[in-house]
């Protein structure tokens, strides 16, 4: 999967994109870098690095 810029969105062939939820990073950090989520019963670690990528753990 790519990353999208949010610029992005509102170019043609991007509508398709559009219908999905977005949410910011950052703020599902509250401006930290890491944040826990919940799925069922699993619980995962969403971690901003200092390159800017975005790691998924369990």
């Amino acid at each position: 999967m790519t990353a999208i810029n949010p610029a992005d969105f509102s170019r043609a062939g991007a509508t398709l994109l559009s219908n999905l939820p977005a949410h910011d990073a950052e703020s599902l950090t509250a401006g930290g870098n890491q944040a826990l989520i919940v799925l069922g019963e699993q619980v995962y670690q969403l971690r901003i690095t200092r390159a800017g990528k975005l790691i998924l753990t369990k």
